[in-house]
């Protein structure tokens, strides 16, 4: 019989909780005002719960050979998947996370803790402000930013100000990757496009064909670097997903991204906040 019983704790944005998973024996998936936000599996670090997820370990595995450690900087944190994920697929990378929430690291560090050895390290702390003053330049292979106040991207995570950070960090054949979430008619999906656009070179996105073609609000991948990603590879695992993706770049994502404007940080708003029903469990 599980005897897991779900852990409820108020945390510094909000409400967090784990709900165990009673089909897999130490899996849980976190909550954070009833937002789901993170789904771990301790026994089986490799599995990827969330279609996003999946989408982000797609482009993880294909960046360089597989194994080889990368150094890698996660901001957003969650209860880790990301991290854990990598310490399984490539050991001995480095790793480090910087999570506004230290509420929230408390309860997975109590609960759903990562080994000593992983070699991934916890820093409480905005993700701009870490970016600005903590993260020495050309140090990282990939850079993930996965940060919601709630179910939206903070406005001070969008800005041209925010991506020339980004890049910074990154050395010259590093990627930036990054957990968008929009619907039609885009207008912060193209805008975060045109943003990154200013700073690299080649941008890639991922996302179910249902959500591009704006038929409801759902996760976007980003993918940004200064060198062309596998997109043959990546159309391929995408599209062999239980929910199938579909890789948009180079003319296509031109169009899509039409006159949207680069945002500045005067005028940077968060993402849209999702309708009801569209993350939330009950």
């Amino acid at each position: 019989m599980d005897e897991r019983i779900p852990v409820t704790r108020p945390v510094d944005h909000g409400t967090a909780k784990l709900l165990p998973d009673i089909d897999r024996k130490r899996a849980w998936l976190l909550t954070v005002n009833d937002a789901p936000q993170s789904y771990v599996d301790l026994d089986a670090p490799t599995h990827l719960e969330f279609e996003y997820a999946r989408r982000l370990g797609h482009v993880l595995d294909t960046l360089t050979e597989p194994g080889r450690p990368l150094d890698v900087l996660h901001l957003g944190g969650g209860a880790l998947t990301l991290p854990r994920y990598l310490a399984a697929t490539r050991p001995g990378s480095r790793q480090d996370v910087v999570e506004a929430d230290r509420g929230l690291l408390d309860l997975v560090n109590e609960h759903v803790p990562v080994p000593d050895d992983a070699g991934i390290r916890l820093h409480a702390a905005d993700a701009r402000a870490w970016l600005e003053s903590e993260s020495a330049a050309d140090s990282t292979d990939v850079l993930i930013a996965d940060v919601f106040g709630g179910s939206r991207v903070p406005a001070h995570l969008t800005s041209v100000a925010y991506a020339r950070e980004a890049e910074r960090v990154l050395r010259a054949d590093g990627v930036y990757l990054a957990n968008l979430a929009d619907t039609a008619p885009f207008a912060f999906l193209r805008s975060q496009l045109a943003t990154f656009s200013t700073v690299f070179e080649e941008l890639a996105l991922i996302a179910e064909p249902g959500v591009l073609r704006g038929r409801r609000f759902g996760n976007a991948i980003l993918v940004a670097a200064h060198h062309p990603v596998d997109t043959a590879t990546l159309a391929r695992r995408t599209a062999s997903d239980a929910f199938p993706a579909r890789i948009e770049h180079g003319a296509a994502l031109r169009d899509f991204i039409g006159d949207a404007e680069p945002v500045r940080d005067e005028n940077a708003v968060p993402s849209p906040e999702p309708p009801d029903g569209a993350f939330s469990i009950g």
